[in-house]
C-alpha cells in the first residue's frame, strides 16, 4: 500500500464492528418508539432520509461503538505517519463526522446527507471526483463495496466478501482483515439458553395438582419449548435495546451485540425465527396456551421497551412474567390452576425480583442509577424492605391455604405443611440475603437452579409438602 495516498474506510462493518443505522433504529425504539417507527415506515424506501432522521431521533454514544481492532489498528497507524485516513459511509453525516474527531482522521468525510444515499456506486464515484481513479486505497466489508473496490489502488477486504476474486484476478491487489468473529455461535450466546431453565416453572401447576402422567406431562414439555424460544426471542430484542446500558455495564458490555460480535441484522434474523417458532408450537397445543405465549410476549416487549425503566413497575413487571410461566404451564397441560398458588406465588417472585436488583446494585462500582433502570444504591434498603414483604406474604398466603378447604383436600396431614414452612422460609431469606451482599448471579432463578444448598432446601421443602399430600404412601406403600 502506498502510504502518499489517502485510506479511505467504510465505517459500518469496517472500521465498526456494527451497523449505525441499526444501532440508531434500536435506540430511537428505546427511547422514542413510535417515532422511530412512523421515520421508519414513511422513509423505508429513502434511506438517506431515513438515517438522517433516525440519527436526529436517538444520537448515538459515538464513543461507546465497537471498533474492529485490526482496522483501528491500521487507521490510528496511518495517522500517526502523517498520512490522510478518512471515512467513506452510507451512515449519515451527523453520526459519521463525530466518529473520525472521535478517533482522530481526517475532519474530511464522506457520507450520506438526507438527500443523496453515499453507497456502492455513489461512493465510488464521489471518491473518484475528490481523489481521482487509483488515487486512494479502500477498505470495505460488503459486495456494495465491490465498485469502489474497482476504483481503489489497493482493496482492503474486511471479512469474507463473495467477489473479491474477480479483483485479483483483475490483477486488484487485495489484502484481507478479519472481520466479526461471533457468527452463529454468538448468536446461540444472545439467545441465552441457560436461562430456559427458568421455563421449569411450567411444571409447577402438574406438581401442585399430583397430575404425573404422560398425557399431561408432554403438553407440558412441548410447552415449554415454546416458551423458550418466545423467551430468548424477547432476550434479542431486549439485548438490541439495551446495547449503550450493556456497553456501559462492567459484565454485560461482553454480550454478542453490544461488544460486535454478532451483526445487528443476524440477531433481529434470529429473533424473529424464534418468534415465529414460539408461536407455531403455541398454536399447535391449543388455542388457550398460544394466547398465554402472546401475552407473555407483549408484556415483555413492554418491559423492554419502557417499563423497566420504572422503578418498582419494573420489578412488579418481572414478577407478572414469571407467574405467566406458571399460568403457561397450566394451560399448555390442561390443569386447573388453583388461586392460592397465583397468589402464593407472585409475592415471592416479587422478593426475587428485589434480589435481582439488590445484587445489582451491590455490584455496582458508584451510586449513580444503573444504566437503563430507575435504581441507584441508595435504593438497597427500600429494595429489602419490598423484598421482605414478599417473603412475608408468600408465607402467609401459604399458611392460609394448607387451612383451606381446597389445601386440606390435597394435604390431608397439614401438620406436615406447616413444618414445611421452615425451610420454605429458609430458602427465601437466604436469596434476600445473598441479594444484599450481592453474592448471586445477576439472574436470582438462574442462580437457584445453580445452588446446591438451595436445591437441597427446595427438595426437603417439596419432599415434606409430598409427604403431606400421601404421595410417598402412594408411591412406595406404607
Amino acid at each position: 500500500m502506498s502510504d502518499s495516498k489517502p485510506l479511505v474506510l467504510d465505517v459500518d462493518g469496517t472500521f465498526l464492528k456494527t451497523d449505525m443505522l441499526l444501532e440508531a433504529f434500536w435506540a430511537g425504539l428505546g427511547r422514542n418508539p413510535w417515532a422511530t417507527l412512523r421515520a421508519s415506515l414513511r422513509h423505508f424506501r429513502q434511506p438517506a432520509r431515513l438515517k438522517a432522521e433516525l440519527a436526529a431521533i436517538a444520537p448515538l454514544r459515538i464513543d461507546l461503538l465497537p471498533v474492529n481492532p485490526a482496522v483501528a489498528e491500521l487507521a490510528l497507524n496511518g495517522a500517526a505517519t502523517g498520512r490522510e485516513v478518512i471515512l467513506a459511509s452510507a451512515s449519515d453525516a451527523s453520526q459519521v463526522a463525530p466518529l473520525a474527531a472521535q478517533y482522530g482522521l481526517s475532519p474530511r468525510v464522506f457520507a450520506s446527507d438526507g438527500s443523496h444515499n453515499l453507497k456502492a456506486g455513489a461512493k465510488a464515484a464521489a471518491l473518484v471526483a475528490a481523489f481521482g481513479e487509483r488515487g486512494f486505497d479502500y477498505a470495505g466489508n460488503s459486495t456494495a463495496d465491490l465498485p469502489v473496490w474497482a476504483v481503489a489502488e489497493n482493496a482492503l477486504v474486511v471479512g469474507r466478501v463473495r467477489g473479491t476474486d474477480a479483483l485479483a484476478g483483475q490483477g486488484q491487489n487485495v489484502v484481507a482483515l478479519p472481520g466479526a468473529e461471533g457468527g452463529w455461535r454468538g448468536a446461540l450466546v444472545a439467545m441465552r439458553p441457560h436461562q430456559w431453565v427458568k421455563n421449569i416453572l411450567l411444571l409447577l401447576p402438574l406438581i401442585a395438582a399430583h397430575r404425573f402422567d404422560l398425557a399431561t406431562l408432554i403438553p407440558i414439555l412441548w410447552g415449554i419449548v415454546a416458551f423458550s424460544a418466545a423467551a430468548s426471542s424477547i432476550y434479542i430484542v431486549n439485548d438490541l435495546l439495551d446495547l449503550e446500558a450493556d456497553r456501559l455495564h462492567p459484565k454485560k458490555n461482553r454480550r454478542p451485540f453490544a461488544s460486535g460480535a454478532v451483526p445487528i441484522g443476524r440477531g433481529m434474523v434470529t429473533g424473529a425465527l424464534l418468534a415465529v417458532l414460539a408461536l407455531g408450537v403455541a398454536a399447535a397445543l391449543n388455542p388457550g396456551f398460544l394466547a398465554v405465549v402472546i401475552g407473555y410476549m407483549i408484556t415483555s416487549l413492554a418491559y423492554s421497551l419502557k417499563l423497566k425503566r420504572m422503578r418498582w413497575v419494573d420489578i412488579a413487571t418481572l414478577a407478572t412474567l414469571y407467574t405467566i410461566r406458571v399460568v403457561a404451564g397450566a394451560a399448555a397441560g390442561q390443569v386447573d390452576v388453583s388461586i392460592y398458588m397465583l397468589i402464593f406465588i407472585f409475592p415471592v417472585f416479587i422478593a426475587l425480583g428485589c434480589v435481582k436488583r439488590l445484587t445489582e446494585l451491590t455490584l455496582a462500582t458508584n451510586d449513580e442509577r444503573l444504566p437503563g433502570r430507575g435504581y441507584g444504591r441508595p435504593d438497597r434498603e427500600d429494595l429489602l424492605h419490598v423484598g421482605g414483604l414478599g417473603v412475608c406474604g408468600a408465607l402467609v398466603i401459604f399458611f392460609l391455604y394448607s387451612v383451606s378447604d381446597q389445601g386440606r383436600a390435597l394435604y390431608p396431614d397439614t401438620w406436615l405443611m406447616w413444618l414445611a414452612l421452615i425451610p420454605m422460609a429458609w430458602w427465601l431469606v437466604r436469596m434476600v440475603v445473598l441479594g444484599w451482599f450481592g453474592q448471586q448471579d445477576y439472574d436470582p432463578i438462574v442462580f437457584a437452579m445453580k445452588d446446591k444448598l438451595g436445591l437441597g432446601i427446595l427438595m426437603i421443602t417439596l419432599s415434606l409438602m409430598f409427604w403431606a399430600a400421601g404421595l410417598w404412601a402412594d408411591w412406595f406403600g406404607g
